[in-house]
């Protein structure tokens, strides 16, 4: 992995980190349904800006329902639910828990194929609900009211993803820019009738509308088109890194910026998921960048 594509991994994991500190400041004011249709339509008009400048077609008329199921499962339905969340959660439990999300599309894509789930797959998931389970039963927050549907609602959204990813693997192939550009005009119109169920409870300040505008703009805007990048350049398997960093960005920015109480059961609740999503994936990390940094040839892809 080159130095740039080393920058990006982390620069992607410190956005994706960073999207669950917007979520617990703007959702407790506009609630989930205000703020996330924000974020998709402030993602797909960032999004449609890039797509003029480039010139890269949709073709609504082929991919129409594509979109959709893509946008339903990969955006609007988890965004919504984790907004859900972060109005009782921190953002360093959302951050952990999601981190769930690869051990989700592992169970789905091994029943969805038919195919047993090996010993390793099962130790991965059982370390996976252990570190869940650690988190959640000292972390304070848990003790607030709702907090059990607001852990219910995260894992929910992880689940959603999990069906997004083996959706896109058995789909027919679509260009991955047009993939995030067209989901999100998708996932603008799917969240539309929530607005109906969850009105926002206050009134928004310059802060908030600015907590979502970086969650649309920034934390799925930029950060589709950084990791469709790292998919392109290093693969799918590499991009995959960016799991295991964004918990360690999300619990940082939770501390720093909100002031978020974090004990060690947050970091070894972290670090178990981390290795159970490890394990079940099947993930190996690729250390030869390491080893031409060391030679001073780290800039050579």
């Amino acid at each position: 992995m080159s130095t740039a594509n080393l920058l990006r991994l982390f620069l992607l994991a410190a956005i994706w980190g960073g999207s669950f500190m917007f979520m617990r400041i703007a959702a407790p004011v506009l609630g989930p349904a205000v703020l996330i249709q924000y974020r998709v339509l402030f993602a797909a008009l960032f999004l449609g800006a890039i797509a003029l400048l480039l010139k890269k077609p949709l073709h609504w008329r082929a991919h129409w329902k594509h979109y959709l199921i893509l946008g339903l499962f990969n955006s609007a339905l988890p965004f919504l639910l984790f907004a859900f969340a972060a109005r009782t959660l921190s953002a360093s439990v959302l951050a952990v828990l999601n981190a769930t999300t690869p051990i989700w599309g592992a169970l789905i894509g091994a029943v969805w194929s038919r195919h047993m789930v090996s010993a390793r797959v099962v130790v991965g998931l059982l370390l996976g609900v252990s570190g869940v389970a650690l988190l959640v039963g000292f972390d304070h927050v848990s003790a607030r009211p709702g907090a059990g549907l607001a852990i219910a609602a995260v894992l929910s959204a992880s689940f959603c993803y999990g069906i997004a990813s083996t959706y896109t693997r058995t789909a027919v192939p679509v260009e991955p820019f047009a993939n995030a550009h067209g989901s999100m005009w998708a996932s603008t119109l799917l969240v539309i009738p929530a607005l109906a169920f969850f009105p926002a409870p206050g009134q928004a300040t310059a802060g908030i509308m600015a907590a979502a505008l970086a969650l649309g703009v920034v934390c799925s805007g930029i950060a589709y088109l950084l990791y469709f990048r790292l998919i392109q350049d290093v693969g799918a398997t590499s991009a995959l890194t960016v799991t295991f960093i964004s918990p360690l960005f999300g619990i940082l920015w939770g501390t720093l910026f909100l002031q978020e109480i974090v004990g060690w059961y947050t970091f070894a609740g972290a670090a178990i998921v981390i290795l159970g999503t490890a394990l079940v994936t099947g993930f190996k990390p690729d250390i030869g960048w390491l080893k031409r940094l060391a030679r001073g040839g780290a800039g050579t892809a």
